[in-house]
Formats: C-alpha cells, structure tokens, sequence
C-alpha cells in the first residue's frame, strides 16, 4: 500500500467567503511506501469557478497568485491528473492529511464538479493521530509538529506542496504507529 500525504489549499477570505464556498486552489502530495520510501510529488494549482478572484487575504497567506490560478487547470482535469499519479504504480492507496479540513474540501469540490469521491473516504487525520501519539493535551499546528520532531520546515507554511513535503516527515517518522 502506498500513502498519499497531501495538503490543500482554498480560496479563503478574511470574515465569510462571498458565496459560502471554498474551492480547492492548489493540491500537492507525497507518495510514501509501506517502507517509508518517497515515490514521488505531485502539485497542481486549480482555476476556481465560483470565485474566480482570489481574495488579497487568500494571497496574502499562501503567496499563491491570481495569475497561478488563472493559468491552472480546473478541478475535473486537475483531480483526475492526480488520481492517476496516485493509482500509476496499481498499488492501493492511503490519504493521508493534516486534520480532517483536506478531506471535507475534497468532497466537496468533487460534489460540485459531479465527481464520484468515493477514493476520499480511505483516509487517516494525522493531526488527531498523532495528538494521540504523542499524548498531547492539545492538538499542534503542522509547523509547530514539525519542529517539535526535530526537523526544520522547509519551504512556506500554507503552500500545498510545501506543507505536504512537511508533513511527510513526521508521516515517515511515524510510520508504524498511524492506524488504519
């Protein structure tokens, strides 16, 4: 089995979205085998089609641009491109992501393009994982997490491909103790 440790990125705005919808703008993730073996990385940005225009806030915070998002694909060819890195290799799969936000908006945006999301439901939230783990009272951020492993965050926090490249070390780290 391979895990897919991935994070997402959405139109965000600061107080409530416009239309009460996020959309998925950037998806990156890591392969890892059952031996803790990176296979590979996959990060694509997604054009949204409810707010095209990214908020200054949405910006601001993850340094992904209008124009980033403008060029990209939307999520029908974005999400397909993505189940066939994931399924390339014809070994089971694993989601694996940092709380249960990546999960719902995955859903979520397959819901709005009429996408079946059966393959979103394997799933492990690290995050409450590893809060178990690690018998901590109260849940870590992914940044705080990571250095709390002893491991530098490379990269910018709120960038998909980063946060994913971030979380796989603690998934690695870990890798006998996830449950599933």
């Amino acid at each position: 089995m391979n895990f897919i440790v991935y994070d997402l990125e959405a139109t965000c705005w600061k107080g409530r979205p416009p239309s009460l919808i996020q959309e998925i703008i950037e998806i990156g993730a890591v392969k890892v085998n059952g031996y803790g073996e990176v296979l590979g990385q996959f990060n694509a940005f997604v054009r949204p089609i409810v707010n095209p225009m990214l908020s200054s806030f949405c910006t601001e915070l993850t340094g992904i641009t209008q124009v980033q998002v403008n060029r990209a694909a939307r999520f029908d060819r974005v999400v397909e491109d993505f189940l066939d890195w994931m399924e390339e290799d014809d070994e089971d799969f694993l989601l694996c992501s940092w709380g249960s936000f990546d999960k719902k908006m995955l859903i979520s945006d397959c819901k709005l393009h009429d996408w079946e999301y059966d393959w979103v439901e394997n799933h492990i939230n690290v995050k409450r994982q590893y809060q178990t783990i690690r018998n901590l009272r109260n849940p870590k951020g992914l940044h705080r997490a990571v250095e709390a492993e002893g491991f530098e965050f490379d990269g910018d926090h709120h960038r998909a491909i980063d946060d994913a490249i971030n979380l796989a070390k603690i998934f690695i780290k870990l890798l006998d103790e996830w449950q599933y």
